[in-house]
């Protein structure tokens, strides 16, 4: 979704439509290679509480049915043995306040937990071995 106020309301529209066509799954992602990142979770922010996704929805979105888009979905987007996975921990319940998403307490990546220690900052990471 962009800055635009017309533009961001015909997007608002159209994903609005879209998440209610059936039997048409809407990935959240992005085809960026370059460029300004840090404004995920906005977008995610604005696809539950702008354009009307429920936040499991967006979720789901956002991880399992994104890696089954780049036909992946047997390597990553879920929390399963043998998977890779990156997980993060939330100060807050994502499905009850999805500006939860905002508040990254922690990061593990390849079993290295990286500790939120900026919180309201840009986010500077101690990796902490599990």
């Amino acid at each position: 979704m962009r800055g635009d106020g017309a533009v961001l309301s015909l997007d608002r529209d159209i994903v609005r439509r879209a998440v209610k066509t059936s039997g048409l799954n809407v990935v959240f992602g992005s085809d960026a290679v370059a460029g300004a990142h840090g404004r995920n979770a906005e977008e995610f922010i604005d696809r539950v509480r702008d354009a009307g996704v429920d936040p499991m929805s967006a979720m789901v979105s956002a991880n399992s049915l994104a890696a089954e888009a780049i036909r992946m979905g047997d390597r990553i987007g879920s929390i399963a043995p043998g998977y890779d996975a990156d997980i993060i921990a939330l100060d807050g319940d994502p499905l009850k306040d999805i500006t939860a998403v905002r508040r990254v307490t922690f990061v593990m990546k390849g079993g290295v937990v990286y500790k939120n220690v900026a919180r309201g900052a840009i986010p500077i990471y101690a990796g902490i071995q599990p």
